[in-house]
Formats: C-alpha cells, sequence, structure tokens
C-alpha cells in the first residue's frame, strides 16, 4: 500500500512541514512521548548539530519504522563508482573530452549504470566532488540507494526518471535538475526511458544559493521556484535492499520492509527540484563577454570567501547584444578547475565534437577557449542582437584540479584528437594597426 498527495512545498532551503495522513505531525514539539499513529520520531541531520542557524540543515521523519530496523551491512562490489581521493587517478593538466556514453545492451537500472568520470579533493575531508553519468533502461524496484559521502545533485539529459525518497517522490525531465541530501534514501525509477544524465556528488558544504552582490534583491535562480515533495510513503512488508555508500565504498544491508515509510517531516532538509528554465539570466547590454560567474545557479562554498568548493552554471537559451565585441568566451587560463556537460543543443564556444550527453573537462591553468572556427566565425561576424536558442550546456567549477578515472581515460569515447580542434588558430600579426 502507498499513500501520498500530489501537491509540492516552495522554497530554497525553507522550514517545510508535510504529513500524507492527517493530523500525523506532532503539534508543538518534534519528539513527544508518543507520536500520532504510534510512529517513531526521527531527526536526520545533515550539517552538524551546531552549525548557524542560517547553515543548518536537519528534518524530523515520522515513520512507521526507525532506520534501525534493518540488517548487517555487506561489502559488494562498487562497479565503477569512484570516490575521492581515487587511487587510480591522478589529475592532468590536459584538455580532455569525451563523447556520450552509451546505455548498456544489458538490462541496468540507475545505480548498476553509474559509472565515474572524474573525482576531486577528499569525500572524508567533505571536500570536493564526484562527477559521474548515470544510464538505465529500468527501474530499481526493491532496492534503495543512499550516499554517505555527499549530496547528489542529478541533471539528466535523456529521458524522464522519478525520484522516489523518504520524503517523498519528484520527476525530472532534462532541463531539470534534481538534489538529494546526504544520507537520504531513494530510488530511481522510470517514467519515460531510458534515461541518461549526469550526476555531481557533492562531498563539501550542502548546495546553497550564490548571492547576488550588486545585482541586487533580483535575478539568477529565486527560492520561491525550487520544489519539495509531499509526504509519501509505503506500507510494503517485503524483502528489500538498502545500498549504502560509505567512505567510497558501497556496502548492502537487507531489510523485511520498504524503506520509504515516512508518513509524515518537517523541516529543510529533503530532496528538492528545480526548472532551469526559470533562471532569470543577468547579461552585458554594452560589451564585452562576462564572467560565467553570472550563470551560477547553486553553489558549496569553501573555507575560503569566494573561492567555491563547488559552482554548478548553466548556459540556457538568452540574448546576446554585446557590441564591438568577440561574443563567445575568452581564451582564459584561471584558478577554478572546468567540467562541462551538454544537455541540448550547442554550446556556443564548440563547434563539432560537443554532442548532447558529452563532456569536456579543462583542469586549473589549463589554457582553453573557442575553436578555431569558432574564433574566425566570431571575429568576421555582423554583431547584430542575437538569440542563443534551443541550447542547454551546464559547468562544475572547483578551486580542486580534477582527477579523470581510469574508466574515463581508457574509454574508447574519449576524444584522442580533441586538441586538433584548436589547430588552426594561426598567426594573424602583421605588425599594423
Amino acid at each position: 500500500m502507498e499513500r501520498s498527495t500530489l501537491s509540492y512545498l516552495h522554497g530554497f532551503g525553507n522550514e517545510h512541514e508535510t504529513e500524507a495522513l492527517p493530523g500525523a505531525l506532532p503539534q508543538g514539539q518534534f519528539s513527544p512521548q508518543s507520536c500520532p499513529y504510534k510512529l517513531y520520531a526521527e531527526q536526520l541531520s545533515t550539517t552538524a548539530f551546531t552549525a548557524p542557524r542560517a547553515q543548518n540543515r536537519r528534518s524530523w521523519l515520522y515513520r512507521l519504522r526507525p532506520s534501525v530496523v534493518m540488517g548487517e551491512y555487506l561489502s559488494v562490489d562498487p562497479g565503477g563508482i569512484r570516490t575521492a581521493p581515487d587511487p587510480e587517478g591522478v589529475p592532468l593538466p590536459n584538455l580532455l573530452r569525451w563523447d556520450p556514453l552509451p546505455i548498456g545492451q544489458a538490462p541496468q537500472d540507475f545505480i548498476e549504470g553509474l559509472v565515474s568520470i572524474a573525482t576531486n579533493g577528499d569525500a572524508a575531508a567533505q571536500m570536493g566532488m564526484g562527477i559521474h553519468v548515470y544510464r538505465a533502461d529500468r527501474g530499481m524496484g526493491r532496492r534503495a540507494f543512499y550516499s554517505a559521502d555527499g549530496e547528489w545533485l542529478l541533471i539528466p539529459q535523456q529521458g524522464v526518471l522519478r525520484i522516489e525518497s523518504e520524503m517523498g517522490r519528484l520527476t525530472l525531465a532534462p532541463g531539470q535538475i534534481g538534489v538529494i541530501p546526504r544520507g537520504v534514501k531513494f530510488r530511481i525509477e522510470l517514467e519515460q526511458g531510458p534515461i541518461r544524465g549526469y550526476v555531481c556528488e557533492n562531498y563539501g558544504a550542502p548546495l546553497c544559493l550564490p548571492e547576488r552582490g550588486p545585482v541586487g534583491a533580483n535575478g539568477f535562480a529565486n527560492d520561491r521556484d525550487f520544489e519539495y515533495p509531499h509526504a509519501w510513503f509505503e506500507e510494503i512488508d517485503a524483502p528489500h535492499q538498502l545500498i549504502c555508500k560509505f567512505a567510497g565504498r558501497l556496502y548492502q544491508a537487507a531489510m523485511a520492509h520498504s524503506p520509504f515509510d515516512v508518513v509524515a517531516w518537517t523541516g529543510n532538509s529533503a530532496p528538492y527540484r528545480y526548472d532551469l528554465s526559470r533562471f532569470n539570466v543577468m547579461n552585458t547590454v554594452s560589451f564585452d563577454h562576462p564572467d560565467p560567474s553570472i550563470f551560477t545557479v547553486l553553489t558549496s562554498p569553501s573555507d575560503t570567501c569566494g573561492v567555491a568548493n563547488l559552482d554548478f552554471v548553466i548556459f540556457p537559451p538568452r540574448w546576446m547584444v554585446a557590441e564591438n565585441t568577440f561574443r563567445p568566451p575568452w581564451y582564459h587560463r584561471n584558478l577554478m578547475s572546468e567540467f562541462m556537460g551538454l544537455i541540448k543543443g550547442r554550446y556556443d564556444a564548440k563547434g563539432e565534437g560537443f554532442e548532447p550527453g558529452g563532456m569536456s573537462l579543462h583542469n586549473c591553468m589549463t589554457p582553453h577557449g573557442p575553436e578555431a572556427a569558432v574564433f574566425e566565425q566570431a571575429t568576421q561576424a555582423q554583431l547584430a542582437p542575437e538569440r542563443y536558442q534551443d541550447t542547454l550546456a551546464f559547468m562544475l567549477e572547483s578551486r580542486y584540479a580534477f582527477a579523470p578515472t581510469a574508466f574515463a581515460m581508457a574509454s574508447e569515447h574519449r576524444q584522442a584528437d580533441y586538441l586538433s580542434c584548436w589547430a588552426g588558430l594561426n598567426k594573424h600579426f602583421d605588425g599594423k594597426l
């Protein structure tokens, strides 16, 4: 038996309260001597108890059984999943790019189809991230998963998936993102398959909205547009498997019931969804190409102000109107390391070879920028207002250099000739103004 409603709760990081049965939430206190419906109270804290109020993330769950009712964890094969520091991965200054990874010929669910592309930082020290690709053509059924190593940012590129979690259900399609907090149990089912996309496993501080600075009170992502699920639960007394990612290893425990048995919850740490089309783009209306930081949707701060553990940046449809300007991104070398993916369309700084589902990696201080063909076109174009339509790319920026995994380096889908796209950048200098 499963019970739920179809409404969603709004507002990034807000305190929410929701119940699948009327009166299931205790009133006036979190843990009364006896909870309504004889439920168990359980607190989930995804930050330290003593984190400042503005950064503190926790929720109270009211469930049929406490989470501790389960079997012992046993180690299982991690498959293609890797965690930082990855002993097989070495950060490289080389420019790297991959074609889209195909969905496997053998049936696979979300966990079976996960493969790691790069990692940085150190999960045990709660810094850095892992980047994975997911591919699946079937749902997880009676298997559930959680990561104790970090929160998961899901970026769909193909198909429509459904996140079923302890706190409710969310559907995700390309053009939307979903975030699952550290430790929250979930499974992925298919609404429209097969599915493929990217996962950023954030080991550091939980993702939050960036400050707007001189932009002021409006622009970028608005907290009202973030959606949280309504309480939903299953009352299923049948064998389930719970898979845990802990300290870079995978473990599995048997359960005699569904782990999705939370009848009500209240708090500010829960899975959420955001439609990227609601991002209010800020851009130049005069000249020069602005820094990509103006496209930051979410950020994971580090202990150094202004230098992120992780920035999630998008390049969505938008107008380009800069006058007397080289409009694509300039050639650059920078402190932050950049991992890019393409959800749909074409990215304006790249020509052929960067396809939807593909990826590129440009590490700290490695020079990069528009390809030769893009440079020639941009320097000769008749500048007029131009709408960048039907495109959506993203970038994961970090202060830590990325180490590509052994799988990524050995993959037949890595473009060994990636550097050739800059081979046509010839010297034009003639000594004349």
